[in-house]
């Protein structure tokens, strides 16, 4: 009977080697199936980020020509003002870090006015990391997608 005791105290006081490598080699397996996973998701998400800035910008653009009668030619005069009251150097329609920055959620964001308006490319800041398309919009309210890494233009189609 003390032998049996003795075993079976030997055996209650911890797992063995073979069975924690086991447990190890198990989770390296399923975090090997889910990290590329997850990247991809983080991606998409920062991808929905940059097209929900977009269509910020878009209604930053309208408030502003309804109050200056024109277009922002730059996203410092969409953001906040350093001082003092908005104006037309800076109205303060969009966050202070994306307006001095032109940075968010992954994406570089290009204003730049046009004979018609203004358009709007949105880069990922690291190509497969931050995002896998390009986007770009204008006064036109539409969003083009390009899946690679030249800068989407009006040609590319739009997203559904």
């Amino acid at each position: 009977m003390n032998r049996t005791v003795k075993r079976m105290s030997r055996r209650q006081a911890g797992f063995s080697l073979i069975e924690l490598l086991i447990v190890i080699a198990i989770i390296l397996i399923i975090l090997a199936i889910a990290l590329p996973r997850l990247g991809r998701a983080r991606m998409y998400a920062q991808e929905m980020a940059a097209m929900k800035t977009i269509t910020t910008i878009h209604t930053a653009q309208a408030q502003y020509f309804s109050q200056y009668g024109k277009f922002a030619g730059t996203l410092t005069e969409l953001g906040p003002p350093a001082s003092g009251a908005a104006g037309p150097a800076a109205a303060d329609l969009i966050p202070g870090s994306l307006a001095t920055t032109s940075e968010g959620s992954g994406y570089k964001y290009i204003l730049a006015i046009t004979p018609t308006g203004y358009s709007l490319n949105a880069n990922p800041i690291a190509f497969g990391t931050t995002g896998g398309r390009t986007f770009f919009s204008d006064q036109s309210l539409t969003i083009h997608q390009h899946s690679g890494q030249e800068p989407a233009s009006l040609s590319d189609p739009e997203v559904k």
